[in-house]
């Protein structure tokens, strides 16, 4: 564990580009082989606004991520937050830190996002996907990747994670949600045990489905229990799936530019759709 620990603490920025950019070429491999739809698009076409907002989020989170080690700092320093103050063992103060991570780091966030008119206009970009695969996971508009800094220092500052934790998290999140938006076609059984754990493909396209209550459901990046805790887990047939937001059928959702200026276009209320989805 101690290894561990040492290598997330001084992570090399080049393994980081490479579990960055490993992980969206092994799920996009994954995709022609294993297509859970098997999409009438042009594969490049659709990837080249994904990976212009991942470039943003990577600069964004580079130059705000003084702000991020500084806060971390402070927190392990003088003794702050919930696993500075808790005596465990490394590996379940590993755990529990990376859980609350993704609590309020990803989760919270998400849900807030969901809930706030001004706050979703700029997450709506990750919605008006059509095609959802492994390159939507890092489609978020720049003011968006802001917002998602903000609740991540928040929750560096709540949990008091020291900056190993920090990385061990990130590293989990970003091959996570790589996973859960690939356009991949896995046996229901090992997805559905999969989602008592962490978020499963199946469980999260519930959630890029175009419309309510299923958008609002499934808010999860990491772990399956934050939705099942807190009672916004749903299931849907695969092919009952509709990507898109209702709201915003007419959206160039392949147009940078277009993407860039959707928050400020102003907001239209969404469809509520009769029925639920199946809870548990």
């Amino acid at each position: 564990m101690e290894t561990l620990v040492h290598y997330f603490e001084t992570i090399p920025s080049s393994h980081r580009s490479f579990i960055l950019i490993g992980g969206i070429a092994f799920f996009w491999l994954l995709e022609y082989g294993i297509p859970l739809f098997k999409f009438d698009y042009k594969k490049w076409r659709h990837a080249w606004p994904n990976i212009f907002f991942t470039l943003t989020t990577i600069i964004i989170n580079f130059g705000l991520a003084a702000i991020l080690f500084f806060t971390s700092e402070w927190a392990v320093s003088n003794q702050f937050g919930i696993v500075q103050w808790i005596a465990l063992p490394l590996w379940a103060k590993a755990l529990l830190g990376v859980a609350l991570l993704d609590l309020i780091g990803a989760y919270t966030a998400h849900l807030v996002e969901h809930k706030t008119k001004f706050l979703w206009m700029f997450h709506l970009i990750h919605h008006t996907d059509t095609h959802v695969d492994t390159t939507t996971a890092n489609r978020h508009h720049p003011g968006e990747s802001v917002i998602r800094f903000v609740f991540t220092c928040l929750a560096v500052l709540i949990v008091g994670a020291p900056v190993w934790m920090i990385m061990s998290y990130q590293s989990l999140s970003v091959v996570l949600s790589q996973f859960n938006h690939a356009n991949i076609k896995m046996p229901k059984s090992v997805d559905t045990a999969l989602s008592w754990i962490i978020v499963s493909p199946d469980m999260h396209k519930v959630h890029h489905h175009n419309l309510l209550p299923y958008t609002d459901t499934n808010y999860g990046n990491i772990f399956s229990l934050w939705d099942r805790l807190f009672g916004t887990f749903a299931k849907m047939k695969n092919e009952d799936i509709v990507y898109g937001v209702d709201s915003y059928p007419d959206v160039d959702d392949e147009s940078v530019m277009t993407l860039l200026k959707l928050p400020f276009k102003g907001y239209r209320p969404p469809t509520n759709a009769p029925g639920f989805g199946h809870k548990e």
